[in-house]
């Protein structure tokens, strides 16, 4: 809505609008109307998410009226709206057919196989050679003894056999083009459900809005259903298996591996089932049988249908609504909500459901000419490339290959040449990949003029190019484009996998009993899952990545350990098709600076002048917040928690006397932030074991961030408790034994992001130290290099290839690396660490009457301010800390000082 002076009107807004809300909901306005790429930072507690939903909801409600009275100055025109279909190989029968006309059909049968078989360098130094390797076996003598072989195979075996399959671009002149039938799944009996949707276009001017974590998303459609949008509206939520199945079989599976992999097998097996039903004649007619197999969940079709319709007519659902409501009905919450995106105005989803191609091609996202925002925006190009990592281990490897020489001896005799061709070549693969694992001179990774013991000792981690390790294992002439393709149409996982699981059965051994030997790392068909994803990945450029090998010997087992994993390096090609596809992509968050490193490593084609940036106050007063940043202890001792003096026990001491008097001048909750749980442990039994903790638990109860996540809730709970029950207490005995709690949490863990710790829950938050990342971390400083474009960091030792980096998981190492790179890489590593400084502090400010100290405990943050350089921690904060800080190294001054802070704030509250 404009007003008459052109401005926007954001009449939405479910109360009065901050000025900051104002000038944030017109920046996003002008952004979707400009189009391309914009970046909006607001810090976190001024109303972002709100400001969001008022702003781009509305200028979809405005430009749809406009479209509409231009449709109807210009009656009879029209444009085609191009459409994502849905339809793919995991989906259950009826939503294969659900609203896909014949056009997208015939559009999705020439792309068939495109999430496999598209090569992302076709222009890398060496291309694999379209000739396809052909690794023995002997032709067939006839079709008939052919065919004579296969009745012979008993009914158990038979279902295993696959199909003779030959593609497109196999074989010469005169072959018979894929010999494999088209499995046509789909029920007559939803037809007559389903026709009405199959007329419903997909809804232009889509917004996909996608977060981090499912908690965050349900926090958004928390947010949403304040506002008229929830009725206006069409909104659909899409999640995982493991948050909406509701079979509770396959929930009881507990990974999302085995969930993931139950629920396909079981869409598998109804597919199977409905082609190899008998015709029953009855009469003149003919009637199918219908399957049985399946998930019980996905057999109503006409639930589903009154499932789509009833969250439509519902306010908003979050993931955890559409389970119940799904339970409620008997029908699948996941498959139904995925079948609604077309109809959708506003579809909210997780990170990877958007980032991912093939998980969009899967969802049938069609991004084209649609809104795409992000939100929890800092680390977007690391969770980015982080989704296209792949990994398999050596007990993977080691299960596909002995299944694929099972099957193999099995059915040698009668498959069909390409058939025999392909398996035969994934033999060879997994041998090469194993090879590579082993700690023996077969391993082939060290020139023959080192001695592997003397190299197992400098390193135990190598990385190298794609190109590298192709041509170091010989399998450069492997055509991995058509073998993915096979992978994909063949059905080989399901066939193999099936027939070891058979095997297994048989001789009365779990099916999963080898796997289990290794950490439990899933059933043959997610390691063969595994292995097509490292395939998958070695097809990128060369210069987009770097591939891992880890060798280790799991001792205790004597079973050979260690894996092959791909790390992506850069993320501006991913990041390019959402850009070219989406009218417009916007950025949000608390704290994406610096900006000039995102756009290089997400747009870099995109010029400065360009990228549309907007950035905002808090609209807390500045005398809310006291930031402090302590140079020096109660008695005395300078706080400096680097990496190599951070373990002293007069350090740990003096940090614990810290506390001991906080808990004297500091209300309610104090949350503390370490780098890593493993120093947060040390610290905690330190404090133990001296009488520290004890000091602390007078005054103030002590709860500790959980590792496991699952846990984090609960804990969460009992502290905001413990600090609600005391502060509604006023006897004058609780008050002085008992005030309030402390929470020990871990910088970049579940409590450091989209938690919100508001009010009582975060009168202070201590940052101990500088979070910097492990310099040992072997994926860190590949990435480090990359951005830094180091080229030439070799281990100095003749003996060793040049094609390899030699990684000894010192942390010395990782140091060496860092004081060698340029500005570009050593401002990176400096960045990760403040953005998780930011994110961290960040969780305690949440709305206009919040108040909080927050205490940024190590020298280095209180350096003279004269003499700080660009690369300074203070210069990275938030520009409403940065305007607050006060550095201060008498403790003294900082204890009287946060005193008459709580004291004024209780007594404004009054």
């Amino acid at each position: 809505m404009v007003d008459e002076e052109g401005a926007p009107k954001f009449p939405g807004f479910p109360f009065e609008p901050y000025s900051i809300q104002i000038d944030f909901m017109n920046s996003l306005y002008q952004s979707l109307n400009q189009g391309g790429v914009s970046m909006l930072e607001s810090p976190t507690g001024t109303g972002k998410t709100m400001s969001v939903i008022c702003s781009a909801l509305q200028w979809v409600l405005d430009r749809r009226l406009q479209e509409e009275a231009v449709c109807d100055e210009n009656p009879g025109g029209g444009s085609g709206g191009g459409g994502g279909g849905v339809g793919s190989d995991e989906e259950p029968d009826w939503m294969r057919d659900f609203v896909v006309n014949k056009v997208e059909n015939n559009k999705k049968k020439e792309k068939r196989g495109s999430v496999w078989g598209k090569s992302h360098n076709s222009k890398k130094s060496t291309e694999i050679r379209k000739d396809f390797m052909v690794m023995g076996g002997g032709e067939e003598k006839g079709c008939e003894s052919m065919q004579t072989k296969i009745d012979a195979v008993d009914g158990i075996d038979k279902e295993f056999l696959l199909e003779e399959y030959e593609s497109e671009d196999e074989g010469g002149p005169g072959s018979v083009i894929s010999k494999r039938k088209t499995v046509k799944t789909s029920f007559s009996s939803s037809s007559e459900d389903e026709s009405s949707e199959e007329e419903e276009e997909e809804k232009k001017l889509k917004v996909y809005f996608c977060s981090r974590t499912h908690s965050q998303l349900s926090q958004f459609i928390k947010e949403l259903r304040r506002t008229v949008f929830a009725k206006e509206m069409k909104v659909v939520s899409l999640g995982s298996r493991k948050n909406l199945c509701i079979n509770e079989e396959v929930v009881a599976l507990g990974s999302s591996t085995r969930i993931n992999e139950r629920c396909l097998e079981l869409q598998k097996k109804k597919k199977n089932g409905a082609t190899k039903v008998k015709n029953l004649k009855v009469g003149a007619g003919i009637r199918r049988r219908k399957a049985t197999s399946g998930c019980p969940m996905l057999t109503k079709h006409r639930v589903q249908q009154e499932f789509r319709n009833e969250v439509f007519q519902q306010r908003p659902l979050d993931i955890e609504d559409l389970a119940n409501l799904g339970r409620t009905m008997g029908t699948c919450p996941y498959y139904g909500s995925r079948s609604m995106v077309r109809r959708a105005d506003l579809v909210v989803l997780p990170y990877q459901s958007l980032l991912s191609k093939s998980s969009r091609d899967a969802l049938g996202l069609n991004l084209k000419s649609n809104i795409v925002i992000i939100d929890e925006a800092h680390n977007l190009a690391d969770s980015l490339i982080d989704m296209y990592d792949s990994k398999i281990t050596f007990s993977q490897l080691e299960t596909v290959h002995n299944h694929l020489e099972q099957y193999f001896g099995r059915f040698r005799n009668l498959l069909g040449p390409t058939n025999r061709r392909y398996i035969q070549t994934l033999m060879v693969l997994t041998q090469a990949f194993l090879r590579v694992l082993l700690d023996d001179k077969d391993g082939n990774l060290i020139d023959s003029c080192c001695d592997l013991a003397q190299a197992s000792s400098i390193a135990s981690d190598f990385t190298m190019a794609i190109n590298d390790f192709l041509f170091e294992q010989n399998i450069d002439n492997i055509n991995l484009v058509k073998l993915l393709k096979y992978i994909k149409e063949s059905n080989i996982m399901h066939k193999v996998s099936g027939y070891g699981e058979k095997l297994a059965t048989l001789e009365k051994i779990p099916a999963h009993h080898k796997i289990r030997e290794h950490a439990e790392e899933g059933s043959c068909l997610s390691a063969f899952q595994a292995l097509a994803n490292i395939l998958l990945s070695l097809t990128n450029n060369d210069g987009d990545g770097r591939i891992i090998i880890s060798r280790s010997r799991l001792t205790s087992l004597k079973k050979q350990g260690g894996y092959i994993k791909y790390v992506m390096l850069s993320g501006e090609k991913i990041f390019s098709e959402i850009v070219d596809e989406a009218h417009a992509v916007v950025l949000v968050g608390g704290t994406l600076r610096p900006i000039e490193e995102t756009r290089e490593r997400l747009f870099p084609w995109l010029p400065p002048n360009q990228l549309h940036f907007f950035s905002c106050g808090h609209i807390v007063p500045p005398d809310s917040i006291m930031p402090i940043a302590l140079a020096r202890g109660p008695t005395g001792r300078t706080f400096n928690f680097s990496f190599s003096s951070r373990s002293s026990p007069d350090m740990i001491r003096e940090l614990g006397l810290l506390l001991c008097n906080l808990v004297t001048v500091v209300p309610e909750g104090i949350v503390v932030f370490f780098p890593s749980f493993d120093y947060e442990n040390s610290v905690y039994e330190h404090w133990e074991s001296s009488g520290i903790l004890e000091r602390i638990t007078k005054r103030k109860r002590v709860f500790r961030e959980p590792r496991n996540n699952m846990d984090v809730e609960s804990v969460l709970k009992e502290y905001k408790d413990t600090i609600y029950t005391l502060s509604s207490t006023n006897s004058e005995v609780n008050q002085a034994s008992y005030s309030g709690a402390i929470l020990l949490a871990v910088v970049g863990a579940k409590l450091s992001e989209g938690i919100n710790l508001s009010d009582g829950m975060g009168r202070c938050v201590v940052m101990v130290g500088l979070p910097y990342a492990s310099p040992s971390d072997i994926e860190l400083l590949e990435r480090i290099k990359h951005i830094d474009r180091f080229q030439n960091l070799k281990l100095e030792n003749s003996s060793v290839s040049t094609s390899y980096d030699l990684y000894s998981k010192h942390v010395e190492g990782g140091f060496d690396i860092l004081r060698s790179c340029t500005h570009r890489g050593k401002e990176y590593y400096e960045n990760l660490c403040m953005k998780a400084v930011n994110q961290s502090i960040g969780r305690a400010i949440r709305h206009i009457n919040d108040y909080a100290a927050i205490l940024l405990v190590d020298t280095r943050y209180a350096s003279d301010s004269s003499k700080r350089s660009l690369a300074h921690p203070v210069t990275k904060l938030p520009e409403w800390i940065k305007d607050r800080l006060v550095s201060s190294i008498n403790y003294g001054e900082v204890h009287r000082s946060l005193h008459q802070f709580f004291k004024l704030k209780k007594t404004c509250s009054l």
